[in-house]
Parts: C-alpha cells; structure tokens; sequence
C-alpha cells in the first residue's frame, strides 16, 4: 500500500551510535531492577537460570538476525515494515500488532516498578497515582522532540549502569555459593518453563532501536554498532545481578519482604538489606538510582512504542489520525498519546506479573515473525543490498527460530488464560484489519 502522507512533516534524522546504546541499553535495563525476581518465585535459582541461558542464546542469534534486517529496511515500523515485505500485508498486521502488545504493555509494568521504588520516600502518594503520573511525563517529554527525549535516555541509562555496577560493587563481597543452593529448583524442571517470561524480561525490547531506524544518521552503519554494544552490556549486567543478588540472601529472600508477604516488585533493596542493612548510605543511594534503571526502560520504550503506532497509521492499518506528525515537534504526538492511554487501563488491573507475561507473548511472536522474515527476503530477494549479513547463516536465526518457539509454547501452556487474551486481542484485531 503506497504512503500517503508523503507530503506530511517526516521523522527528523539525529541519531548517532552512542545515543543507540543508550536507547538499546536503556529500553531493557529496568529487568536487572526489577520483574526477573518474580521468575524465581516459578523457577527457583536453577529453574530461572537455565531459562535464562538459553533466553541470552536466542536474544544473541536474534539480533544478528533483526539487525540484518533493521540496516536492510531501515523504517520506524520496525517488523511491520519487514514481514510486509517479506510476507504481504496480513503477517505484516500481525508482526505489527505483536510488537504494538509488546511496547504498550511493557511501559505499565514498569510504571508499577517505578511505583514501588518511589513510594518509600513518598508514602502518602499510592503507587498507582505515582505510576500514572510518570506515564503523563514521560509522554510529553516523548513529545517535545527525539533528540531531547534520546539525550535524556541516555544520561538515566549511564546513570542506571553505574547504580547496577555499584549494587555488584557491594553485595558480591557477601556472596556465598550456598545460597544459590538453597530450594534451587522448588517446583522440578517444569519451574524452568514457568520462569521463560521473567527471564525474557531481563533483555525484553532491545529490538526497539530497530524502529529509530529513520531518525538515526547512517542507520546502515550505526544500528549495527547499538544493537552489538547494547546487547553484549546487556549481558554483562544480566549475570552480575543475577549472581550477586541471589548469592547474598538466597531465592526467596529477594521474593518476598517476609514470609506470607506478597512478592517484591523492588529486589534489589531487598538483597542490599541483607547485605549492609537498610540504613547504609549504599543502601539509600542504590535505591534512588534504581529509579534511573526504571525510568531509563519506562521513557525509551514509549519512544519505540510511538513509532510502531504511528507506522501503523501512516500506512492506514490503524486509523490514519495515529499516522500524523506534530508540526512543530516532528514527533508522532497522536500515537503517543493512544498507547499512553491503553498503558494506563492495564495499569488499573494492578497485576504486574500478567502485564509482563503478555508483553512476552508479543515479544515471542516479534522475533519469530522477524525470524520468518529474515528466510523469506533471503529468498525472495538474494540481491537486496544488506548492508549488514548475518554471521553463519542459516544457523543463528534457525536458533532464534526454534527457541522463541519453544518459549511460546511453553508459557501458552503454563498462562493458558493469558494466552487467551493475547491471542484474543490478535484475533480481533485481524477482524478489524481484514473487514474494514
């Protein structure tokens, strides 16, 4: 389908490699801060650590996979733009809505997060009044323009780095083994399954540096360069407080404040509590930085979220008003505006862990639809000039393939309810897409 607001403002062009990091860095960093906790409680530290080996193996052979095709087409649909091309229009639909359910429920859980690492300082202010009131911010800040909304992406992530290489800093010199040997794999092997979801949250939305694309300067060359720095950084911090946190106060201590309690949407505090104690000033400087790592996911991925949205209006497979770009700001204000509400029902429902849960399922759909996409262009057009191959090809993205499959099994049959409210919102919205 032609794009019909060629003679509307167009996304400005101002990206460069560092500020790819940040935003790379920053849509995930806030799974080290919070939501992988809520993993062990399903898995136990064994069950949560096998999920997460093989969840770091596909998200490395899916990037090399999603880059090929993020500096072959570069555009701010991201998958939208690629599994049309690759696949037609209705599995370009469906790639699209899987990545619109990703980016739009991904922000509320982490606004949850954002809550309850806050509300200690300001207990007077409920949670949620807090979570939807970043949600207003956020989104103007988004609107103001991208290079202000990427310039402060990128000094929280640094800022968010720097607060997970101190929290390492401090509690690897109470590490024990033992404690990650206590009640290891509480549920058997079927716990490894469970926890997928929790440790897909670990490095859940890289693939939004994708759809800056066609605001990044040389998107053939700097993609490449923030999607590799991103991940692998990604990586490091992952097994630091993985390793560190469990290692101080073991699984459950990291779960839940205290026996019976609810689980902890803030397990960070909960280990330097048995660390050095609550009234260390480690203690207290930790905790506020936490909120950077939180805040740094929170407004990156509403910035990705907007362009996914306003690809999808432009190109008239959503209502062509989300498809408009502020005339003043260059930014897709509509879009914003949409998901923000959209983000603020799912905030009423309070379910953090289920929130999480369908933004994987939109995740696992992204990468293997991308995947799909990335044999069919090889196929169908051996000439497209790629600016970037993927290494050992066929054999990464098969890898990618087969385990983003498996993980969509598998949390399908252990969340079989929100299975049916993702696969439900999917199935509508087709309808929709197909009828009218």
């Amino acid at each position: 389908m032609p794009d019909q607001t060629d003679k509307s403002p167009k996304l400005k062009r101002t990206l460069g490699p560092l500020m790819l990091w940040g935003l790379g860095v920053g849509y995930v960093i806030s799974g080290n801060y919070f939501g992988w906790n809520l993993g062990l409680a399903e898995g136990g530290t064994l069950g949560l650590a096998i999920a997460t080996f093989f969840v770091i193996i596909m998200y490395v052979t899916f990037t090399f996979g999603y880059t090929e095709l993020a500096c072959a087409i570069p555009k701010a649909g991201g998958l939208f733009d690629y599994a049309t091309r690759a696949l037609g229009r209705k599995w370009g639909f469906v790639g699209g809505m899987a990545q619109i359910i990703e980016f739009t429920f991904a922000p509320p859980a982490i606004a949850f997060g954002i809550g309850a690492y806050l509300h200690p300082f300001i207990p007077e202010v409920p949670i949620l009044a807090i979570a939807i009131a970043a949600f207003f911010l956020f989104t103007a800040l988004n609107i103001l323009g991208v290079e202000m909304a990427a310039m402060f992406e990128l000094l929280v992530t640094i800022v968010a780095v720097i607060g997970l290489v101190l929290f390492a800093g401090v509690t690897l010199p109470h590490f024990e083994m033992s404690n990650l040997e206590i009640n290891a794999l509480p549920n058997g092997y079927a716990g490894v399954f469970a926890a997928i979801p929790f440790a897909i949250w670990f490095f859940l939305a890289i693939e939004g540096v994708a759809n800056v694309a066609e605001e990044t300067v040389n998107p053939q060359r700097n993609v490449l360069i923030g999607f590799g720095s991103a991940l692998l950084t990604l990586v490091v911090l992952c097994l630091f407080t993985f390793t560190s946190s469990i290692g101080v106060a073991g699984w459950e201590g990291i779960v839940y404040p205290e026996p019976g309690a609810d689980a902890s949407d803030s397990p960070l505090p909960l280990a330097l509590a048995y660390a050095v104690g609550e009234g260390h000033v480690m203690y207290k400087i930790i905790s506020i930085i936490a909120l950077f790592g939180l805040v740094a996911s929170f407004h990156g991925i509403i910035l990705a979220a907007g362009r996914v949205t306003y690809q999808f209006g432009r190109t008239g497979y959503a209502p062509r008003a989300l498809g408009a770009v502020h005339s003043r700001f260059k930014t897709p204000s509509k879009a914003l505006v949409v998901n923000m509400v959209i983000g603020i029902i799912a905030l009423l429902t309070g379910k953090t862990g289920e929130i999480i849960t369908i933004a994987c399922f939109g995740a696992l759909t992204l990468y293997i639809v991308a995947m799909i996409s990335l044999f069919a262009l090889r196929t169908k057009e051996p000439g497209m000039d790629r600016p970037f191959r993927v290494p050992m090809y066929p054999v990464f993205p098969a890898v990618a393939l087969l385990i983003a499959s498996v993980c969509l099994v598998a949390i399908s049959i252990y969340n079989p309810m929100l299975a049916g409210i993702y696969f439900g919102i999917l199935l509508l919205s087709y309808l929709w897409f197909h009828l009218f």
